[in-house]
This record gives structure tokens, C-alpha cells and sequence, in this order.
């Protein structure tokens, strides 16, 4: 996952460092709160898991660059509700991070436009998820209809972020322009597989009951908030 180098540049990069920060306060408070639900031991956990699996969606899987980013098969939704709000974050966070380190160096300038683009959209996964799924509601008994919004507000999102970057650093040029339709029509047919990989994970959760309690999965997997 990648903002193109170069789209934003000069003073007008400090803008990520603020909404990088504003994203992190909150997933520090979201973890502050797992940790006071789950404990230590069940946070360390699912975001070890949530971090191997952001780093074999970003690497791993089919990924190709169009128009101002790159196409990934990220699953926000689905670690949001396998994992929780909080290890899902730190997953995207550190995935991206180790991705960069390692593996993209060039990608390092624009960590904070990309940590950005991936959690705000997550955090307004969570925020959807309280208004559409009742209290009483295991996530194990999802509908399509609510994997299909969850999943459209996380890759809805991602798109409105890069396209913010993108007229933020390079204005609204036509060519400018071009490109990030282009990279939106092709990011938004992410949203055919997602609502279906959010299911299938979800049914797989569902007969592996021994999970149940196990730390490893959020806690409103299987039980009614």
C-alpha cells in the first residue's frame, strides 16, 4: 500500500505527521480499552496475528499499482471483526511499517498519508458497526447486508483518502483527476470480494467454537455486546 512518492511533497507533508498523530491518539485509546476488556496477553496476541496478516496482504497477495496508488486486497473489515477495533489497527500500523522498512523504503516519506488512509477508514468501520449491528448480535451471525456496508465504508474510505492526497498534493489537474478515478473504479471492485471473505471468515469462526474465549479473536466474535 502506497501513496506514489512525490504527490505530496515539501511543506505540505507536514499535514500527514498531524493526521498520522490524530490516528494514532485514537488507536492508543482503542487499546487502552482492549486492554481493560481482554487484558494484556489477548491484545499482544490478535495484533501479532493482525500485523503477519497485514503484512501477507500487502506482500503476498495480488497488489498492482493504478493510477495514484496501489490495489490491495486489505480486508479491513474482516480483521476489524475477527480481531477487534484496536489489534486491527496496530496490524495495519506495523504492517505497513515493516513493509516499509523492509521491503519499500521509498514508502517511508509517506507513512503518515498511508497510516492514515488505512485506520480512519477502520475507525469508521467501527463507528458503522454500533449503528447497523444490533447489541444483542455475535458477529458470527452477520448478514451479507451488513458485511457489504461494513466493507464498502472501510474501501470507500481508502479511496476518498488517496483522493484527498492526491488533489491536496497536485491539485485538480485533468491528468490528476484521470488518476484517481482510475485508481477508485478499480480499488472499489475490492468491495465484490471483500463482503464475501468478511462470511466465509466469519462461518469458519463459527464452527471452530473452540475459539470461543480462546484471546485470540475479539470477544464480540461470539458474544453479544
Amino acid at each position: 500500500m502506497h501513496i506514489e512518492p512525490g504527490l505530496v511533497a515539501g511543506a505540505k507533508i507536514l499535514l500527514s505527521y498531524a493526521t498520522a498523530a490524530g490516528a494514532a491518539t485514537y488507536t492508543a485509546k482503542s487499546c487502552w480499552a482492549s486492554l481493560r476488556q481482554s487484558g494484556a496477553a489477548s491484545l499482544i496476541l490478535r495484533s501479532v496475528a493482525t500485523t503477519a496478516l497485514v503484512f501477507t496482504f500487502f506482500e503476498i497477495l495480488p497488489h498492482y499499482p493504478v493510477g495514484v496508488s496501489e490495489v490491495h486486497f486489505i480486508l479491513g473489515s474482516t480483521l476489524f471483526l475477527i480481531f477487534g477495533a484496536a489489534p486491527a489497527a496496530l496490524g495495519l500500523a506495523l504492517g505497513l511499517l515493516i513493509q516499509g522498512v523492509f521491503f519499500a523504503p521509498f514508502d517511508l516519506p509517506q507513512y503518515g498519508m498511508n497510516m492514515t488512509t488505512l485506520l480512519v477508514p477502520l475507525f469508521a468501520v467501527q463507528a458503522l458497526a454500533h449503528r447497523i449491528i444490533a447489541p444483542h448480535t455475535p458477529y458470527v451471525d452477520l448478514k451479507y447486508r451488513q458485511a457489504l456496508a461494513l466493507s464498502t465504508a472501510y474501501q470507500g474510505g481508502v479511496v476518498a483518502w488517496v483522493a484527498f492526497w492526491a488533489v491536496y498534493g497536485q491539485g485538480f489537474g485533468a491528468e490528476n483527476l484521470t488518476s484517481i478515478v482510475t485508481f477508485g473504479g478499480a480499488y472499489m471492485l475490492v468491495i465484490i470480494v471483500e463482503p464475501l471473505a468478511d462470511l466465509a471468515v466469519l462461518a469458519a469462526a463459527k464452527a471452530l467454537n473452540g475459539l470461543r474465549g480462546s484471546g485470540i479473536v475479539t470477544p464480540r466474535l461470539y458474544n453479544a455486546g
